[in-house]
């Protein structure tokens, strides 16, 4: 399984998103391997633009396995934001709530976003 990070998903969304993104996702969907959290969910819907994106977002939710987010994804986000600190990195809650799922899950995230480097090096 690959956990799509709203990054991703917005390119992929986009008729202009980089070619690459969406190449990615679209081979993550076809192949059956793309997955998303309530986090990245929630982050999609606030910004969706236009009737074809709340499309696509309607039908993710019916095709779209959806990791749940337990007491322990909190916890592990929790280590995840102390770390950070102490390495002097400021990590957006959504960023870390959606690396913590992914490592309570065993699985990678696919995104554009640079604090995902960052946390895979905690």
């Amino acid at each position: 399984m690959m956990l799509v990070d709203t990054s991703c998903w917005i390119e992929a969304l986009r008729e202009r998103g980089d070619p690459e993104v969406r190449r990615r996702v679209h081979d993550h969907v076809q192949g059956g391997r793309a997955c998303w959290t309530p986090v990245v969910r929630l982050e999609l819907w606030n910004g969706a633009r236009g009737d074809r994106e709340k499309k696509a977002l309607r039908e993710f939710e019916q095709v779209l396995p959806e990791l749940d987010m337990p007491a322990e994804v909190w916890k592990i986000a929790g280590d995840l934001a102390r770390s950070a600190r102490t390495s002097g990195l400021t990590i957006p809650v959504t960023d870390l709530l959606i690396a913590a799922c992914a490592r309570h899950h065993g699985v990678e995230v696919d995104s554009t976003d640079a604090h995902f480097v960052e946390l895979g090096r905690l």
